[in-house]
């Protein structure tokens, strides 16, 4: 399953930086406007205790984590819109990622220019979240032409449909409100209004990039951030990318925890970015282990045994017959796959079983 979270933000905010931090794909950084252009795309491991555990007690050849897709995307400046600075470019790449990473400059450095001249990270959210809203409101007046006269006058009942959801969205982005601020009950309208690929209906978690004093409790400008988005419901992140570009240069793990430990983190900004980007795509995780390997495997939350087993193969799907399921949890208390059995801790589950995160899923299947 790929699936991928942009980067986004204005000029020189340290997406590139972070996004070095994250990959082993090294983006250009530098201090100047539109230093990224055409967008680096990475493949993320995501960091996962259990793996470990499991492999602890299994010994396999190998351990394959779950993987998420961070795409570093060009800066976007006031009137991207309209095409200003590489705006077309920029919204064609974030139409194809899923969500977004916002990240917003909390840090003082008279060496780092910035676009607008001074540091103020609510104005920098407030301009690239109304340069979305005014593309996302050019695409729905688009549409809203399309369908009004089969809305009015015809009998299409599809029209009419699409019709009310595209009128409630141009009223919430006229008034200056994203597109995820407006709440469907119907399967229908939450059908019509994905279908729609708006730019502010993608999730967003926001990433304030601060200095590496602030790196454990945030300032100022974090504090501004968090009253800012409060109505949002979304995530805000505190990460110093300096200090993750130093912590990521050093090479054993010792020494990563020992720089760790002395700037106050328990767990870096960047395992704790990656995390928060699996939850903010809806993901969650299953394993499958044997001596051959320990594996994660992603899927949407919600998602049912069968649609699960077809992640490995459509074989799996197409003649699935059962799943054997362990929980993490009993796995690790009893230590082994025979224990587990022998406690009649291993659950024999059917076609409507949702899968949970953390479960070790074995299918049977018959093609």
């Amino acid at each position: 399953m790929s699936l991928q979270c942009g980067i986004v933000g204005l000029p020189n905010v340290g997406k590139s930086t972070l996004f070095n931090c994250l990959s082993s794909a090294k983006a250009q950084s530098a201090n100047f406007p539109f230093c990224t252009i055409e967008p680096n795309v990475g493949v993320i491991n995501v960091p996962d205790e259990r793996l470990s555990r499991l492999a602890e007690i299994v010994h396999p050849g190998r351990i394959v984590p779950a993987t998420v897709e961070i795409v570093d995307i060009a800066g976007l400046v006031k009137g991207a819109s309209k095409g200003e600075g590489l705006g077309n470019k920029f919204l064609a790449n974030i139409r194809e990622t899923d969500a977004i990473i916002h990240v917003l400059r909390c840090f003082d450095d008279g060496n780092v220019v910035h676009v607008d001249g001074s540091v103020d990270p609510v104005r920098d959210k407030e301009i690239i979240d109304a340069e979305l809203q005014l593309k996302d409101l050019e695409t729905v007046e688009s549409r809203l032409q399309r369908v009004k006269k089969q809305a009015e006058t015809g009998g299409d009942k599809d029209a009419r449909a699409a019709y009310e959801v595209l009128r409630a969205y141009q009223e919430a982005l006229s008034q200056g409100r994203s597109a995820r601020t407006v709440r469907w009950e119907s399967k229908e309208q939450q059908q019509i209004a994905h279908d729609l690929f708006l730019l502010t209906d993608k999730p967003v978690l926001y990433v304030c990039n601060v200095d590496e004093a602030s790196a454990v409790s945030g300032n100022r400008y974090v504090e501004a951030v968090r009253r800012a988005v409060a109505g949002e419901e979304a995530e805000v992140l505190v990460v110093a990318a300096k200090t993750e570009e130093d912590i990521a240069e050093l090479d054993t793990y010792e020494d990563r925890k020992m720089f760790l430990e002395s700037v106050g983190l328990a767990e870096s900004g960047v395992n704790r970015l990656i995390k928060s980007a699996f939850r903010l795509l809806d993901l969650e995780t299953y394993f499958t282990a044997g001596e051959m390997e320990v594996k994660a495997w992603t899927y949407r939350k919600g998602s049912k045994a069968p649609q699960c087993a077809g992640i490995i193969h459509s074989d799996f799907e197409k003649g699935f017959i059962r799943a054997e399921v362990i929980k993490y949890e009993d796995y690790i208390h009893y230590g082994s796959e025979a224990a587990v059995r022998e406690a009649g801790k291993l659950a024999i589950e059917g076609k409507d079983y949702v899968v949970q995160d953390g479960d070790i899923m074995h299918f049977r299947f018959n093609v």
